[in-house]
């Protein structure tokens, strides 16, 4: 049976084939399972405290949304990964392995390279279980440091719940967190250097040796693919409709008056629903249609952003009594309530598109095939959480409560307006004014990618293949396995 080409579309026997293909069974495959997820725990912890960061930051309450905005692009180098992925798959050392050989240094200086392994450390019909292991490890990874982050180091949570005496600061410090997890990062590394073995990329089906400057051709080649195209453009402006809802609202809860240290609390319960929300949904995203499932979540995440608007609007209200803050435990349950309903559908979101990438990357580019399309969703989400943040201070309008002339726009004046007994008033909330354009935008995307999102879904395997001249290349990898052989 051969491939349809290009522009041919799949037929009956092609999907029943390649849903025959797509079976999974995991004998054999528990160790590689366990080591991507250690992996992705370890690609979390960075990760961890940059999302924590912002938290810490309000919490002073010196900090601008301009300048929460500006640290936002903290996150950037992550997701600009693209900019040398195509060197993995070009420059290595053979008797080390291909993904090794990159792995084991930047480890070491704190980075990680994984997902181009990913697609080759399992066996094919388990491919889809990476994205599983993906989102949990993150998510896990994310937990351990966000907690020991903000809450270890708090010195009302340790004193209240930590210790058996009252004592000044945290239980650790930042610098010693930071020692920490060197250390175990130089160890675990280190053990995956020297007991695990990659196997041979020469005896990889369809691999491609390339060069440097054609690893760099080669990102090229797939972003002019037709179905990449299209796909980018979906992929950098999917999030915008959730913007406002995944990046201000803690910012704006502390705002309010909520402790940081409860809402890490209940951010920590939620981390137990985003690990056991990827085993549940791998049901769903592992078989040949997973952006069926992203699309059916869509609208009912698009509806949770009136929630929090509802939440943020009586917040103040419902946290003080006599004007003092006093938060009930009833209130506690709503924002957790509404937390784990958007947690829920955010990670299968993630699963189902992470599932995607893997089922339509060029297994033999994988590190710049999968790198590429991780990027262009990052890249879109981190750009409409920058805005969202930014956006804020523009979009907010106040005005001194004695002098409706003074807009409160700048620090001086808003001193200007205390120092004479005055207070800053809101007159317009920033927030939901962008959560309202958002939407709108959320809904207007929704309706014009749903229909060509599932057409792509549904196109054969070559519609995402790269186009090589690989026959000189078969003559070598034959020649080569008689030589293993004998």
């Amino acid at each position: 049976m051969t491939l349809p080409t290009q522009k041919d579309e799949p037929t009956k026997s092609t999907l029943t084939q390649e849903s025959i293909l797509v079976k999974s069974n995991l004998k054999g495959d528990w160790p590689n399972i366990f080591l991507l997820l250690l992996l992705y725990i370890m690609q979390g912890v960075p990760l961890g405290i940059i999302t924590v960061t912002p938290m810490l930051l309000q919490s002073k309450q010196n900090v601008t949304y301009k300048e929460q905005a500006l640290f936002s692009l903290a996150s950037w180098p992550f997701s600009l990964k693209l900019l040398w992925a195509p060197l993995v798959d070009a420059l290595y050392i053979q008797k080390i392995g291909r993904r090794k050989s990159w792995l084991i240094p930047v480890q070491f200086l704190m980075d990680i390279v994984v997902d181009g392994w990913a697609l080759t450390l399992l066996q094919k019909n388990n491919v889809g279980y990476a994205s599983t292991c993906g989102s949990m490890g993150q998510v896990m990874g994310i937990m351990i440091s966000a907690v020991s982050f903000i809450l270890f180091t708090s010195e009302d949570f340790s004193n209240k719940y930590l210790r058996i005496t009252h004592n000044v600061g945290g239980i650790v410090t930042v610098k010693s967190l930071f020692l920490i997890w060197g250390t175990l990062f130089t160890v675990i590394t280190t053990l995956i250097a020297i007991f695990k073995n990659e196997k041979d990329n020469r005896l990889e089906d369809n691999h491609i040796k390339l060069n440097t400057f054609q690893s760099y051709k080669l990102l090229w080649d797939i972003l002019n693919l037709p179905s990449v195209k299209i796909l980018a453009i979906a992929l950098l402006t999917m999030m915008i409709g959730f913007a406002s809802t995944d990046s201000v609202v803690n910012l704006k809860l502390i705002d309010a008056g909520v402790p940081k240290d409860n809402i890490m609390i209940i951010q920590t319960g939620m981390y137990a629903v985003k690990i056991i929300i990827p085993v549940i949904a791998v049901k769903y995203t592992s078989g040949p249609k997973p952006i069926s499932t992203y699309l059916n979540v869509t609208p009912f995440r698009l509806l949770c952003n009136s929630l929090f608007i509802l939440l943020i609007y009586y917040t103040p209200e419902l946290i003080r009594n006599n004007g003092v803050i006093d938060i009930p435990m009833y209130y506690y349950m709503i924002l957790l309530i509404i937390q784990m309903i958007h947690d829920i559908q955010y990670n299968i979101m993630i699963v189902a598109l992470v599932a995607f990438y893997y089922r339509i990357s060029d297994t033999r580019f994988g590190g710049t095939y999968l790198t590429l399309l991780n990027t262009l969703s990052n890249l879109g989400m981190l750009c409409s959480k920058s805005a969202a943040i930014g956006l804020i201070d523009v979009l907010t309008f106040k005005e001194c409560s004695f002098d409706s002339k003074n807009n409160c726009s700048t620090p001086n004046v808003q001193n200007m307006c205390k120092s004479k007994g005055g207070d800053c008033i809101v007159i317009v909330n920033g927030y939901y004014v962008e959560t309202i354009a958002f939407t709108i935008f959320g809904i207007i995307w929704y309706f014009i990618f749903k229909n060509i999102l599932k057409r792509l879904q549904s196109k054969s395997p070559s519609h995402w293949q790269i186009n090589f001249q690989i026959q000189e290349f078969e003559n070598d990898k034959n020649a080569y396995t008689m030589n293993v052989k004998t």
